[in-house]
């Protein structure tokens, strides 16, 4: 089975289901794929499909993970953690009469054998937390890119005791409950074979070796909280919502396990002037009717100084200009995008008599040329001057 199917699916129940009818979904396919009472041939790999599913959806936290996140969410936890607790016993009390081994000494002994993982997995290295911090910039250094010293609150290393726990020294010694491994076997007798479930070591908390003398500095902990200022260098062309990971800049990872992640978690204030729309820049410019209609050079203004726009004449409002190059960098195959100049013609307001003389001059000299357009601006200087 290369693709996982839905956890839901697999056990034929609703996403609303309980953990009742989840339980008795479980029992009832377990029952009939179980490799000591089945004749398929793909048994065994139908019984880890179901008894996974089960394993994550009787559980309300990994349920909760998986419903938000759906099998990616699951990446955070080992063969172990899935079917720890899992009370196999409680499952399939009741039940016997069954064909093949079921006086528990058969061939299918342990599922932890079946799924190809047994102890130890616990003490192995871990790696750390990944962690994000926040960082708002403005729109130019966007544009430019920066560099600049930030403080992260991170766990490290204790570098009193090295990560061992134990005051340098001093030896810790091997759990004799676990023997060093960490974890402890359960074993459940059922109808359907021997169960067995895999949970830390309450002696050493699943460290495999008791510490009697605890580090003075981290107090037995092994890594320390710590503030580091970190250099970081932010490329030209983010947006909002990126993220820039700063490798190894995590919290420390577990038993020589390396460390997590440092995330910049990229925000962008809004520009007063400039709206953003990827890589190009939107300027709304007004400018006057006489601009528009007998045409100007005017200055607009970038992120890095002030450009000529010629303005022919007879622009309409809303009319866009396209300035290739005067946008932003493009994060990924270079270069820039444009600035889009977007005018708005202003209509005049509070008019003096001469003004209203010159428009009036203006309306009878054009006679029905200005209205080509519709019953525009000029149509409606018209009004106002026949009605003053």
């Amino acid at each position: 089975m290369a693709e996982k199917r839905d956890y839901y699916e697999v056990l034929g129940v609703s996403k609303d289901s309980d953990k009742k009818d989840i339980k008795k979904a479980y029992r009832k396919l377990a029952m009939k794929y179980h490799p000591d009472v089945s004749e398929d041939p793909e048994s065994a790999d139908k019984f880890k499909e179901i008894s996974e599913a089960y394993a994550i959806l009787s559980d309300e936290e990994k349920r909760s993970t998986y419903d938000q996140y759906g099998h990616a969410g699951m990446g955070g936890f080992s063969q172990e953690d899935i079917y720890n607790n899992i009370n196999f016993e409680d499952i399939f009390k009741g039940f016997s009469g069954f064909g093949g081994n079921s006086g528990g000494t058969g061939g299918f002994e342990n599922i932890f054998d079946l799924f190809g993982f047994g102890g130890g997995g616990r003490n192995g290295p871990r790696q750390g937390d990944d962690l994000a911090y926040h960082l708002d910039i403005t729109l130019e250094e966007a544009a430019h890119g920066l560099e600049k010293d930030i403080e992260v609150s991170h766990e490290k290393i204790c570098s009193h005791c090295q990560g061992s726990k134990a005051e340098p020294g001093t030896n810790p010694r091997t759990c004799p409950t676990c023997g060093g491994s960490g974890q402890v076997r359960h074993i459940s007798n059922t109808p359907l074979g021997q169960f067995a479930t895999i949970r830390p070591c309450n002696n050493c908390h699943g460290e495999g070796k008791i510490i009697e003398t605890p580090c003075n500095k981290c107090r037995g902990k092994g890594i320390v909280r710590e503030k580091n200022t970190i250099h970081i260098k932010i490329p030209p062309g983010v947006e909002d919502g990126n993220r820039i990971r700063v490798h190894g800049e995590g919290n420390a990872g577990e038993r020589g396990g390396p460390p997590g992640d440092l995330y910049i978690m990229i925000g962008v204030k809004e520009h007063a002037l400039f709206k953003r729309d990827g890589a190009d820049l939107i300027y709304h410019m007004p400018i006057s009717f006489v601009q528009a209609s007998l045409g100007d050079t005017v200055e607009v203004p970038t992120l890095d100084s002030e450009v000529d726009l010629k303005i022919p004449a007879g622009t309409q409002s809303g009319t866009s200009f396209r300035m290739r190059g005067h946008g932003m960098p493009h994060m990924r195959w270079g270069g820039k995008g444009n600035l889009y100049v977007k005018v708005k013609v202003i209509t005049p307001k509070n008019l003096n008599q001469r003004q209203k003389e010159l428009l009036r001059e203006f309306a009878n000299v054009s006679g029905d040329e200005i209205y080509t357009e519709g019953k525009g601006f000029f149509g409606k200087v018209k009004d106002v001057i026949s009605h003053s």
